[in-house]
């Protein structure tokens, strides 16, 4: 009878091919779109299997057991793995289990979503297998489409097995998981890690937050779940919470076969991002995948650092805040760069730079990044004073001994005023810039003791050591043209000097007004000084300055802004003009066709680069 039947079967089948109907097995052409479009389909994207996975479960008869029940289907799988050391067995499980992982997570009730870790954790030790791992068959090519879709799934997954909740918060602990198949009893492997665990208070997945606000988010590909490390507050200065750029790399150990016995075990690696970001694995150097500006972003969430700039240049702040904040923690054997802001003006400005030089590979793992604060309304020589007792503290912090020769080659970078204040921790000024303002010897003045230090403080400047190498980034050396307009005066009245700063000012200006010299009793004319009055091109201790060269040891450039076509020594950038920024005598000069505030731009950094890659070669 049923032969009978599969023989009517056919008759009708050619009845209809003979009559024009189409056939049951054929083709149709597509658009280049269509065609691609089933080729890229996959678990991450699509929600489905590839599919090569496809191929893997009918192979062995399992296509409808998996449409009735998934996990039935893993098992079988997973059995047959056992015995078959194809790779493409290895494959299938992964995505299969990336897949049923999605599913729990989606019911509503929460055991189920507590066993999608399971089958997440499980996605990536199979993709690791399918990756790295051991078997008859060689490693899988770069040029199969499955390479790097199960490195995508190794690090998604690797995600979503620790994840403790749906804003990215991750958990870590030693001890045995049990998985749908079998068992992983995991290890915490931080030595390669340059900080203790317990320095951090809490871990978030990188992947999880979208970064907003900075041009570029630089990203390394490779194997790995990057993280941003919040370190626990330590009572230091620090722009916002401290991120630290880590990196996660699970390495089971063992087969297929002791996963079924739950006697397989796997190690979870943390890796700075600042450090070599391969590891070894499968015989092979591996890429860590890392994320250098999800920290940055997730520190300069916090709105006080955006808030700094202004009420700081007012003197709105109910305390002097100048400090030298660390973008990063401290590392010995890296030198660091200090970025110095200019009038009203805070930190965020270098977040452009400070991205792109942190994700050079070279780079991040030779220098540590340092950013000082401080109220820009001051006068120039009392921030610069601060600036240098800054980095004095620093050294005496954390290389007492001298021990560390990266420490003695600090790099100092300033934007506009932050310029000015960067060339005054590299001169030996002598009398010169006391000699501006003071028409007589300091010893024979006549003032407290108390005074007198104060002026040797700002006045009779030392430069500081361990600085050897200076940028001034649309730096006004011998002035601003807006110090001498209308907008002057306005910008002035809105500063009110803080207490400290207004009375140590007061007590120079009231006691010793006398002996100004005429220059300086003109330029001020009466009045309290701030840093705009410091940046006049009338000043007699700017031009002091910017006739003061570089001590001797300390190598200097100069990056200038034009905003035009005009050709040096024509040209400004809207604030400075090309004659005040040009210094002679310094390394190099280059000029960028861009405004004022230019230290984001592309090339300026690039300059940046150069000059850092520079110092490293004369070391």
């Amino acid at each position: 009878m049923n032969a009978m039947r599969a023989g009517a079967a056919l008759w009708v089948a050619m009845a209809l091919v003979l009559s024009g109907c189409a056939t049951p097995i054929g083709v149709e052409r597509l658009s280049p779109s269509a065609a691609y479009r089933p080729s890229l389909a996959g678990p991450l994207d699509d929600g489905v299997a590839r599919d090569e996975t496809v191929v893997v479960l009918q192979r062995f008869n399992l296509l409808k057991t998996h449409a009735r029940d998934p996990q039935a289907a893993i098992a079988a799988l997973h059995a047959r793995a056992l015995g078959d050391a194809r790779r493409d067995i290895r494959y299938a499980l992964a995505e299969l289990c990336y897949l049923q992982g999605e599913r729990f997570e989606k019911e509503p009730i929460a055991e189920a979503r507590d066993r999608s870790a399971g089958y997440f954790l499980l996605a990536a030790v199979y993709a690791y297998h399918y990756l790295l791992g051991d078997g008859g068959e060689p490693p899988p090519s770069p040029w199969d489409s499955r390479f790097r879709a199960a490195c995508d799934i190794y690090n998604i997954s690797l995600m979503r097995g620790f994840e403790v909740d749906e804003a990215g918060a991750l958990s870590f602990s030693a001890g045995a998981r049990v998985l749908p198949v079998g068992g992983l009893y995991i290890t915490l492997g931080t030595a390669d890690l340059p900080w203790r665990l317990e320095e951090f208070d809490r871990f978030v997945a990188a992947d999880r937050l979208a970064v907003r606000g900075i041009a570029v988010r630089n990203r390394n590909p490779g194997l790995g779940m990057p993280m941003v490390a919040i370190k626990r507050p330590t009572g230091e200065p620090l722009l916002g919470p401290q991120g630290v750029a880590i990196s996660a790399f699970l390495r089971p150990t063992g087969d297929l076969a002791d996963l079924s016995a739950g006697g397989a075990g796997a190690t979870l690696e943390l890796h700075s991002a600042f450090e070599e970001i391969e590891v070894s694995a499968g015989g092979r150097k591996v890429p860590l995948a890392t994320d250098t500006t999800a920290p940055i972003a997730y520190m300069l969430e916090d709105a006080s650092a955006w808030d700094f700039g202004l009420k700081a240049f007012r003197g709105l702040l109910h305390k002097n805040p100048s400090a030298l904040y660390r973008a990063q923690p401290y590392q010995p054997g890296r030198i660091p760069v200090v970025f110095v802001h200019g009038t009203a003006s805070s930190p965020a400005w270098w977040i452009e730079m400070w991205n792109t030089l942190r994700a050079d590979p070279l780079l991040r793992q030779r220098f540590q990044f340092w950013t000082f604060l401080y109220p820009s309304g001051n006068p120039v020589v009392i921030s610069a004073a601060d600036l240098r007792d800054a980095i004095r503290e620093k050294i005496d912090r954390f290389d007492p001994q001298g021990r560390d020769p990266a420490m003695g080659q600090i790099v100092v970078i300033g934007h506009s005023q932050g310029g000015l204040l960067t060339k005054l921790t590299a001169v030996d000024s002598g009398e010169r810039l006391f000699r501006s303002v003071l028409d007589r010897d300091l010893e024979t003045l006549p003032a407290s003791e108390e005074i007198k230090a104060d002026l040797r403080r700002v006045l009779m400047v030392k430069p500081v050591p361990e600085v050897k190498r200076v940028i001034f980034i649309a730096t006004p050396h011998r002035g601003s043209f807006l110090s001498q307009q209308w907008i002057r005066k306005l910008i002035v009245n809105l500063i009110t000097l803080p207490v400290s700063v207004l009375k140590e000012v007061l007590t120079v200006h009231q006691s010793l007004y006398a002996f100004f010299t005429d220059d300086t009793r003109q330029h001020l004319g009466g009045r309290v000084p701030t840093s705009i009055d410091d940046m006049s091109p009338r000043n007699p201790t700017l031009l002091a300055l910017a006739d003061t060269p570089l001590a001797p040891g300390v190598k200097g450039h100069y990056i200038i802004a034009i905003d035009g076509e005009e050709k040096p020594p024509e040209g400004d950038d809207g604030v400075v003009d090309y004659t005040s920024a040009h210094l002679e005598g310094l390394e190099s000069e280059f000029v960028v066709r861009a405004v004022h505030s230019c230290q984001g731009h592309p090339l300026v950094i690039e300059e940046v680069r150069r000059i850092l890659l520079n110092h490293l070669e004369g070391l």
